[in-house]
């Protein structure tokens, strides 16, 4: 495994999330963390390339979800559930919308644990990661 790895050329990509669809963004980055693009392409390993997503706070939502989609998550105590819908989301924690519409993509298993660690999302347009000389993605939408 190790070997196929080694094999994988890692790119870097950034995306700009300004005026973008969320789930038709969140596609095309679950596909490239994983390794769909390349056809080197195999399951059970990871092939896939690191992603960047830049202005998290312009992502768009359709029709009412920004009223209607709720986001729940558990505090791990007795009656400590939360929810929280996508407009304070959004207002919140920009990235952490991103993260969880991209981590719904990916298969529930312990690669996809890791391949999500190689999606890095900033709310504003600078990153630090330039060192890396990202390619920009072409999303549509």
């Amino acid at each position: 495994m190790k070997t196929e790895e080694a094999l994988a050329q890692r790119q870097w990509y950034v995306v700009d999330a300004q005026g973008k669809i969320l789930g038709r963004m969140a596609s095309e980055i679950a596909k490239v963390l994983r390794g769909k693009h390349k056809p080197i392409f195999t399951p059970n390993v990871d092939v896939g390339d690191f992603v960047i997503v830049v202005n998290a706070r312009g992502v768009r939502l359709t029709g009412k979800k920004l009223e209607k989609k709720v986001y729940y998550r558990h505090t791990e105590y007795p009656g400590g559930i939360r929810e929280k819908n996508a407009a304070k989301m959004l207002a919140e924690k920009p990235g952490e919308l991103i993260r969880l519409a991209v981590k719904g993509m990916l298969p529930k298993n312990r690669l996809s644990r890791r391949l999500v660690t190689k999606l890095k999302i900033y709310p504003g347009p600078e990153h630090p990661h330039e060192a890396q000389k990202p390619q920009p993605l072409a999303i549509d939408a």
